[in-house]
C-alpha cells in the first residue's frame, strides 16, 4: 500500500512541500483545488513538478463547477508533460470551491457527462459539445501514459461511477477497516459487473493522520480536518458502507454547526463538537507505533493507497511537519514492507 500527502499550497510554499514530501518517501502528493481558500492549484502543482522527479502529482481534488472539462484536461495534460507522465486528475462533485461561490456540488448525473467529457479530452478524442467538435489540440508526446482519473466517493451513485469509469477511487469514509472493507468490496463488484478486471480499478482512502507521542496534541491538530472528512462521510444515510452510529452521530452534529467560514479548522464549531472516541476512530493519530499498526491493517483489507490528510488548516507549519516528516521516517518503511503485495500501479496506456 502506498501512502500520500494531501496539501493546500500557500503562495511560495509548493516546491518546499513537494522537496520535502519527495524527501519523506510519500508516494505521490495532491494539491486541494478550493480558489477562494488557495491559490491556483495546477499552477501550484505544476511548481511541485519542476522540485520533484518521483512524486505523483495532482489534485486533491478539483470539481465539475469552477473548471470546464476542456480547461481540466488541458492543465492535466500540462502537469503531465511538465512532470514526465507523473500526473493524475482526482475529481469530485465540489464542496468549499463551490460553497465560497454560492454553489452546490454537482448532481451525480452532471458529474458523470463531466467524466465522460473529460476522459474524451484526455485521450485525445474530439469531444461533442452543444454540436461543436471539441478536443485538445496541443501535442503529447507518444511516450506519456494517458493521465489518470482518480474518483473522490462517499456514496453509492459516485462509487458506482468511479467503479465504473475510473482509474481509481478514493473513499472519503474515514479509516476504519469496518466500513472500509464492505465498501471496497463493493467497487470491485461493481467494476466487475461492468466488464472490466476489478484488479484494473485502484482503491484508496482519505485519511486524517496525526503522529504524535501525545494522543491529546495529535487529537488537537486533526481536529478540523477531521470535520471536513467525517462531514463528507454523513452526507448521505445511503453512503458506500454502512455508518457506524459513532459517524452517524458525529454527521448530525456537523450537520448542524459546521461552519464554512472556518473551513477545515480546529476552531470550527463543528470540529469542537467531535468527541475524542469518533476522533480516534475516524482518524489514524498516536504514536508510530499505533500509526504503523492502523495503516497495515488498512493494506490488509486491499487498499492500494491512502492519502493524508495531515492536520488542520489552522496548525502551524511546525506542527504538521513534525508529524508529515516522522511518518516518512517512522511509518512508511514499516507498511511499505509488511504490505501485501496484490499488484504495482498500473499506469493507463
Amino acid at each position: 500500500m502506498q501512502i500520500g500527502l494531501l496539501m493546500l499550497a500557500g503562495p511560495g510554499t509548493a516546491r518546499e512541500i513537494a522537496e520535502r514530501t519527495e524527501a519523506a518517501g510519500f508516494a505521490h502528493l495532491a494539491f486541494g483545488d478550493t480558489q477562494n481558500i488557495g491559490p491556483e492549484a495546477w499552477g501550484q502543482l505544476l511548481l511541485a513538478a519542476s522540485a520533484s522527479s518521483t512524486l505523483r502529482l495532482g489534485t486533491g481534488v478539483t470539481n465539475p463547477v469552477t473548471r470546464d472539462a476542456a480547461v481540466t484536461a488541458s492543465a492535466a495534460l500540462a502537469l503531465q508533460i511538465e512532470s514526465g507522465g507523473r500526473a493524475f486528475c482526482g475529481l469530485g462533485r465540489g464542496d468549499s470551491a463551490l460553497a465560497k461561490i454560492g454553489r452546490r456540488p454537482e448532481r451525480v448525473d452532471e458529474f458523470e457527462r463531466y467524466v465522460t467529457r473529460l476522459r474524451g479530452y484526455l485521450a485525445g478524442e474530439s469531444v461533442d459539445r452543444d454540436s461543436t467538435k471539441s478536443r485538445i489540440e496541443f501535442s503529447m508526446p507518444s511516450d506519456l501514459p494517458r493521465v489518470p482519473v482518480e474518483i473522490a466517493a462517499t456514496g453509492p451513485r459516485v462509487s458506482d461511477l468511479a467503479a465504473r469509469c475510473a482509474d481509481a477511487i478514493i473513499f472519503c469514509l474515514g479509516a476504519d477497516p469496518a466500513v472500509l472493507g464492505p465498501a471496497i468490496r463493493s467497487a470491485r463488484d461493481i467494476a466487475r459487473a461492468a466488464g472490466r478486471d476489478p484488479d484494473s480499478l485502484r482503491v484508496g482512502a482519505f485519511v486524517n493522520c496525526v503522529l504524535d507521542d501525545d494522543l491529546g496534541k495529535a487529537r488537537s491538530i486533526a481536529r478540523g480536518g477531521v470535520s471536513v472528512f467525517a462531514r463528507f462521510a454523513g452526507w448521505s444515510d445511503r453512503a458506500a458502507a454502512p455508518r457506524s452510529e459513532a459517524l452517524a452521530a458525529a454527521a448530525e452534529v456537523l450537520g448542524k454547526t459546521y461552519e464554512m467560514d472556518h473551513h477545515a479548522q480546529a476552531e470550527n464549531s463543528g470540529a469542537r463538537g467531535l468527541d475524542d472516541d469518533f476522533l480516534d476512530q475516524f482518524a489514524v493519530l498516536g504514536s508510530a507505533a499505533d500509526v504503523a499498526g492502523r495503516f497495515q491493517a488498512l493494506a490488509e483489507i486491499g487498499l492500494d493507497f491512502v492519502t493524508i490528510a495531515p492536520g488542520s488548516s489552522d496548525m502551524t507549519w511546525e506542527e504538521g511537519w513534525h508529524s508529515i516528516e516522522r511518518i516518512g521516517r517512522e511509518v512508511i518503511p514499516q507498511v511499505r514492507s509488511a504490505s501485501p503485495t496484490r499488484r504495482s500501479i498500473q499506469r493507463p496506456d
